[in-house]
């Protein structure tokens, strides 16, 4: 019981932060601006109607692109301070001393934000592929596996601000979990590069990378999945089939997502308040 109590009063409190609001501002903002390319986007007579889909799919995929990237900032942003910023602050006393225990502390808090971005990412990308079907006719490939994993992506930053939270100030917490995603950022493309170019010591570097931080090799999937085949077999857009993250690199990621929730727990529960 006292799990979902905290649940909804952290929901409660994260819906109050101008972070989210700011986000979800500039996410409708983009929207429109995304809207508006693709329907003045026109063709000429020499680009056959395959051509066409490839182009539109690919803007889509970029488009997803964006928006994942403003989920994850908004994702750490809005709980980078909830155990760091409380516990300098004092103000987690309030809940820490009532009749309940601390793994029902961080884990209400948990799912309350979980549900916060859940809801975000459900409104954006559901926008961005309403507004894309509405104007382009097109079908989105397997977009449900593509949330799923852009949603995993983002539990997994959750849950690394929630481990650093435990011991570490808040900017150093926020510094380290965008600094981490920037290494898979920057290990990915290193790995698609080592790819294209044959050479696979500079493409084990990359994975290497991924095995650090797994949250790129998590978008890319996404990528991946939701993508034309055509797309994934030419290497059309940047997110080619050359360098997609395997089945297996998706369990890592969950494991890696589980373990770093469940250190946070023991963390938390030895920490003296």
């Amino acid at each position: 019981m006292g799990i979902w109590v905290v649940a909804r009063l952290t929901f409660k409190e994260a819906a109050r932060k101008k972070i989210l609001w700011t986000a979800l501002v500039v996410g409708l903002g983009f929207l429109v601006l995304f809207a508006l390319a693709e329907h003045y986007q026109s063709f000429g007579p020499r680009v056959t109607p395959l051509v066409r889909r490839q182009i539109i799919n690919a803007q889509f995929v970029v488009g997803l692109y964006s928006l994942n990237f403003l989920l994850l900032a908004m994702t750490v942003l809005t709980s980078v301070d909830t155990l760091s910023g409380e516990i300098a602050s004092g103000t987690i006393h309030a809940l820490a001393t009532k009749p309940i225990r601390r793994y029902e502390l961080l884990l209400g808090k948990w799912l309350g934000f979980v549900g916060m971005m859940t809801l975000f990412l459900t409104l954006i990308v559901s926008g961005l592929a309403g507004a894309h079907h509405w104007i382009t006719h097109a079908q989105t490939h397997h977009l449900f596996r593509g949330m799923a994993l852009m949603w995993l992506e983002s539990v997994l930053l959750l849950n690394l601000t929630f481990l650093f939270g435990t011991s570490l100030s808040t900017l150093t917490n926020g510094v380290l979990a965008l600094g981490l995603h920037g290494v898979a950022f920057l290990g990915g493309w290193i790995e698609q590069f080592g790819m294209l170019t044959n050479s696979q010591p500079v493409a084990n570097i990359g994975v290497l990378a991924s095995i650090v931080m797994p949250s790129e090799a998590l978008w890319r999937r996404a990528a991946s999945e939701i993508q034309s085949p055509v797309l994934s077999a030419t290497g059309f857009s940047p997110f080619g089939s050359g360098a997609t993250p395997s089945a297996a690199m998706v369990g890592y990621a969950v494991c890696y997502t589980a373990v770093s929730l469940v250190l946070a727990l023991r963390l938390f529960s030895r920490r003296d308040l």
